[in-house]
């Protein structure tokens, strides 16, 4: 019995080419105590095509440091990504987590609410 071809689709194929804006949320490891060092977390989900930027503002100025987790993806294939950057929050300071994402016009910032 002779053996048939096999059609084999591209995943690609299979994703929707609409763009999906990612949903992003800012928050610190532990309660914001002023002047105790933390870990400031910007997580990025939901969001269609995987290609991101999220980068970390302190007082308008690029934080160094930040770390990336590697991308990941659910079974309808929206990634999600968690960037972190350890700081040490001073009252006044003003941290932000800013996008940029084809879904958005512009790149977007997300500021982190203190807790003290």
């Amino acid at each position: 019995m002779p053996v048939l071809p096999t059609r084999v689709m591209p995943v690609q194929a299979a994703i929707s080419s609409a763009r999906e804006a990612p949903k992003v949320e800012v928050y610190s490891r532990n309660h914001g105590v002023d002047g105790e060092e933390n870990t400031l977390n910007c997580f990025v989900s939901g969001f269609h095509p995987p290609k991101i930027n999220i980068s970390f503002f302190k007082n308008g100025e690029p934080m160094s440091n930040v770390k990336y987790t590697d991308m990941s993806f659910n079974d309808k294939w929206y990634f999600q990504r968690l960037a972190y950057v350890t700081f040490t929050p001073r009252k006044g300071d003003i941290y932000v987590c800013r996008v940029a994402h084809s879904a958005f016009p512009e790149p977007q910032s997300f500021r982190w609410d203190a807790d003290f």
